[in-house]
């Protein structure tokens, strides 16, 4: 309305013809059809194809059900890396241009445009519209309009931190580093996932983070750790050292820190009394017994998986390891200031709870032989850690100085006294390497008062193995690391003592195929003052217990038994999991034993049928 016009005629019968002066003047309303609207106005979805990963936040936002993941075919499909082959599209008879899917899109992919129309057609309205057109619903371009900002963003980019001991009073003993969340550090850090599922895609155990997430979020921790059960016996063990790959695959990790789903499984599991945690896992344990006799060789966590999963179905099992305590590399392998040995017997006393029969002490192949386990049992399960070290086999490897990291981290978790020298060098690159090389910095340490530990890995950093929050807190610790150094002797005096490490520059690690095939530059060479040299390069099992017979039967692949996509081997009766198969990786082995446990269960119960 203008603001010329008399409002004391308003009541004037000629107050009507007075209107007639706004026929000479340019009109003010919108036309209809297409055009720019104000800037932020929310017109019509586009979606970016490049940065979305179809990870369907946006459909459970969504409040109308105005949104369903389409799959489309031949885009990246990738479980692991976090990417979905589907994108949105949108009911506009659903929409109400609320603007959340905007609002909470983890990539910031989907924005509205200031596409202005006062109708549609009813084909548009009745119909979805899938968002891969820059232009939008009309083909036209127009400007975004309602787009991701930090006004509108509904997602918190920053995970709640942890408490930790500083590196000056860590180094000084073996105390576990973290403290894990307090209830309010864990509610806040759950309320961050959006629920979007990509971390259960990419789990080897098809974990249901988002739920036990929620449910910590919910404040009941019961329910977390009943939804953490359903497909993790090795809860505690994965809430500390699992690789987490649930985390790399995190959509929130897009643009800011991805959720901390590890540390929230920690919480639950600590946050709840083991006697409740023991009636959660216990849920679901059949009353019948079938009869049948499964022996497992190897207590690591492969092989308890398979015990809690075939106890839970009626079968009898007999777990047998060489050792005098369960956990396998998990114990023997994995430093305490990473995890508690207190923390690993819980995961094993709750599975052992069950019912499952432990043989402390029995060597297979020594103290009973495969062809007795075959006779006596209905099937078996090989469930073997890498107890054995590879070695360089540079001159000077022979040396009594030069040690294999797993035998120097078994004995030291055993509780073996290990005197170490003030300057030590340590071969490799992976977690392995940063575990010794942390665990000997400790000792040296107490020993010394000081610190000497240098740690030569083939790769540079922008390739390394070990995850990175082990190389920083090395480096916090006092542990020289140098990248893509390659070994080429050790050095040996001439009283016969050790007197360090030679190396030289890594030009290239794999060839045009690649292939290993390390090059290097043989005029920048370097020597590493040291006492003591340990390698770490890989590690690999002692299959000596199958005995000659067994091990020609068996159908091999590279060094590992050949199995199929279930873990059973060429005989009928033997299955294998774990690091003897995949190598090492926890949540892998537990992977592993549910499987092989699937497997079993389905060939007894077929016998059984027949």
């Amino acid at each position: 309305m203008s603001s010329d016009i008399d409002y004391k005629d308003a009541g004037s019968i000629l107050a009507p013809l007075k209107n007639l002066r706004f026929f000479a003047r340019e009109p003010v309303t919108e036309p209809l059809g297409p055009r720019p609207a104000a800037e932020n106005y929310r017109g019509f979805h586009v979606n970016d194809w490049e940065l979305c990963i179809g990870c369907s936040t946006c459909q459970k936002v969504c409040d109308n059900a105005a949104i369903s993941m389409i799959h489309i075919p031949g885009l990246p499909n990738d479980p692991v890396k976090g990417v979905r082959d589907h994108r949105p599209a949108i009911d506009y008879g659903r929409c109400c241009w609320c603007g959340l899917c905007v609002d909470i899109c983890p990539t910031g992919s989907i924005s509205l445009t200031r596409e202005y129309v006062h109708t549609c057609t009813e084909p548009e309205l009745d119909s979805y519209f899938v968002l891969p057109d820059p232009n939008g619903m009309h083909k036209t371009h127009f400007p975004k309009g309602w787009s991701k900002t930090e006004q509108n963003d509904l997602l918190d980019h920053d995970r709640q931190p942890m408490a930790e001991m500083a590196p000056e009073a860590r180094i000084g003993d073996f105390a576990e580093i973290v403290a894990g969340y307090t209830d309010q550090q864990a509610l806040l850090e759950a309320s961050r996932c959006v629920q979007c599922g990509m971390c259960h895609d990419a789990c080897p155990t098809q974990m249901h983070a988002p739920d036990y997430i929620r449910a910590i979020w919910q404040g009941n921790v019961e329910l977390a750790v009943e939804e953490i059960y359903r497909t993790n016996p090795f809860a505690h063990v994965c809430g500390r050292v699992c690789t987490h790959k649930c985390e790399d695959a995190c959509s929130i990790g897009r643009r800011g820190t991805p959720v901390a789903i590890r540390w929230l499984k920690r919480y639950a599991m600590d946050a709840l009394a083991p006697a409740k945690v023991k009636k959660i896992a216990a849920k679901g344990k059949s009353r019948k017994k079938s009869g049948r006799k499964i022996a497992i060789v190897g207590a690591g966590p492969a092989g308890m998986t398979a015990a809690f999963d075939l106890i839970k179905q009626g079968h009898a099992v007999t777990v047998f390891e060489a050792l005098d305590q369960a956990g396998g590399m998990t114990r023997y392998g994995i430093p305490y200031y990473r995890l508690p040995s207190e923390s690993l017997q819980r995961d094993i006393d709750i599975i052992v709870s069950l019912g499952v029969e432990m043989r402390y002490r029995t060597r297979v192949g020594v103290d009973v032989s495969m062809a007795e386990l075959e006779q006596e049992y209905d099937a078996v399960v090989l469930a073997l850690g890498l107890q054995l070290g590879r070695s360089t086999r540079i001159p000077g490897s022979d040396h009594v100085q030069v040690r294999a990291a797993v035998d120097l981290l078994r004995r030291i978790a055993a509780g073996e006294s290990l005197a170490v020298p003030d300057k030590v060098v340590v071969i490799g690159g992976g977690n392995v390497a940063m575990d010794i090389a942390r665990t000997l910095a400790r000792l040296q340490k107490q020993q010394h008062g000081v610190v000497g530990m240098t740690v030569c890995a083939l790769e540079d950093f922008a390739h390394f193995l070990a995850d990175p929050e082990e190389v920083r807190e090395s480096g916090e610790e006092g542990i020289e690391i140098i990248d893509a150094r390659g070994p080429r002797h050790c050095v040996v005096n001439d009283d016969g003592t050790l007197g360090g490490l030679c190396t030289w520059k890594v030009l290239s690690i794999f060839d045009e195929q690649h292939r290993f095939a390390p090059k290097f530059d043989e005029s920048d060479e370097r020597i590493h003052e040291a006492g003591m040299v340990v390698e770490s390069i890989g590690q690999m099992t002692d299959t000596g217990l199958l005995g000659d017979e067994l091990t020609e039967a068996l159908e091999w692949n590279r060094g590992r038994m050949k199995v199929d996509a279930f873990g059973r081997t060429s005989l009928p009766w033997l299955w294998a999991a774990g690091d003897c198969v995949n190598g090492p990786d926890v949540v892998h082995a537990v992977a592993d034993g549910h499987r092989v446990a699937t497997s079993i269960n389905e060939y007894l119960t077929q016998e059984v049928a027949a």
